[in-house]
Formats: C-alpha cells, structure tokens, sequence
C-alpha cells in the first residue's frame, strides 16, 4: 500500500504547526498504524529530516498513550480500538490520511503528536483512590460485594485515561474519565467512606485544570477505545449533589 499522509509538525509548545505532506510507501495491510509510522520515520532518517514525534509504550489496547487523532476521529476509525491496535487494512492504498495530536485547552502540546496528559494524572492525585490502610492482601472473598455493584466497578475500571474522551469532546471535558473514577470507587464498600471528599475534589480538579463541562454530545462514548458508558457521568453528577446535602 501506498499513501499520503498529512502530519501535523510542530518543534514546540511556542512554534507554529501545521499539515505536512509525507508519502508512506510499501505499507503491508497487516502493519499497525504505530508500526507504518515506524516505517515513515525510518525513511525520514534515511532522507536527514527528522522524524514524526509521536507517544507510544505498550503497544497492546492498554496503557492510553498512543494518542492521536485520525481523520478527524480520536484513535481512528475503527470503534473501540486504540491508535496501536488500528491496522492499516482498514485503510485503501492511496488513501489520504490526516493525522493529528488531541485538541483540549488542558492538553498542551509538546512536540508534533505529543501533549502533555498530566492534567489527568494530578485529578487522580486530587483523590482517586483510597487512603485507609489496608494492611496485607485480604481475601478476595472476605467482604462480599453484590455482582452488579461489581460489575458496574469493573465497567468503570476499563477505563485507560487516554484522553479520547477530552479529545472528541466538543468543550474539552474530562466528565467521563472524572466519572469513571469515581464511580469505579464510589461503587465498593472500600471506597465509600471517601466518597463525598472524592468527587468533590476531583471535580474542582478537574475544573482548575481548565477540562470543559458536559453537554450531553456524546462524542466522549463514542471515541472512547474501552466503550465506557456516559452513564456514569450521571452517576458522578448524583455522587457530587449527595455530597453536597449531606
């Protein structure tokens, strides 16, 4: 396969960027997208241009790093996959494909495809997650929890903090990342006792770090690699006004 990519290039934070034509040549349908970008930058190297700067590590659907935006879409087009697991026959030889970093005030670019996700890591730090000690690792049946409360908490666990969600969001919010958080722990007799102080402070956390809120576009369903559900936006909304009233 042949085709001609249109690469957002910027040096830095402070540079202009813009769309850069590049050819990618003799693509093997059974690449992953990272992998043809892999083989582009090569080619770069070979020519003394410098390569696309662009965020990987895993490489699996697991760890949220490979953030780009294709075609327009966070992640491509393919539902429920993550840019390492895209693969280029979901593509045509001689496609034109766009290729872009996520688009959120609380994302700062750093160079070319790569932003600076913090802002996710420091909502965490605000308080997802639980603080009591919990001494050796009980056992996994020594405080029964309702299989539907545990189903939601697994739901709500798959979450990977990408940012696909910020990204596709057309206010920039952080609203089902936030929610999916909070209802993971706000779901489970450990966390219950932190959560009204949890949503909370991961709420204004969230807002101080300049996320958008929520206007029930439903993109953020949509982009997000792990289908996790807006449903939980609301159970964070019902989590803050109990906090609130108690």
């Amino acid at each position: 396969m042949n085709l001609n990519l249109y690469v957002w290039r910027q040096k830095g934070p402070n540079a202009a960027g813009k769309l850069q034509q590049m050819q990618a040549k003799n693509i093997s349908p059974d690449m992953s997208f990272l992998e043809m970008i892999d083989e582009v930058n090569e080619d770069l190297v070979r020519e003394g241009k410098e390569p696309i700067a662009f965020d990987h590590d895993c490489r699996e659907g697991i760890c949220g790093t490979c953030s780009q935006v294709i075609n327009g879409i966070p992640h491509g087009p393919q539902e429920r996959t993550t840019v390492c697991q895209l693969h280029m026959r979901k593509f045509r030889d001689g496609d034109s494909i766009y290729i872009e970093p996520w688009r959120a005030k609380a994302f700062p670019l750093i160079k070319d495809l790569i932003v600076d996700r913090s802002a996710l890591d420091r909502i965490i730090q605000a308080g997802g997650y639980t603080s009591c000690h919990t001494g050796g690792v009980p056992d996994a049946n020594a405080i029964l929890i309702p299989k539907p409360d545990a189903d939601v908490a697994m739901d709500a666990a798959e979450c990977i903090g990408c940012g696909a969600c910020v990204a596709a969001c057309p206010n920039g919010s952080a609203m089902l990342f936030t929610s999916a958080k909070v209802t993971q722990l706000a779901s489970l007799p450990q966390g219950r006792a932190e959560a009204a102080r949890r949503v909370c402070v991961m709420t204004e956390a969230m807002l101080n770090e300049g996320f958008g809120n929520c206007s029930n576009h439903y993109e953020c369903q949509a982009a997000c690699p792990k289908g996790i559900k807006v449903s939980f936006i609301a159970k964070l909304n019902r989590e803050f006004i109990k906090a609130h009233m108690s």
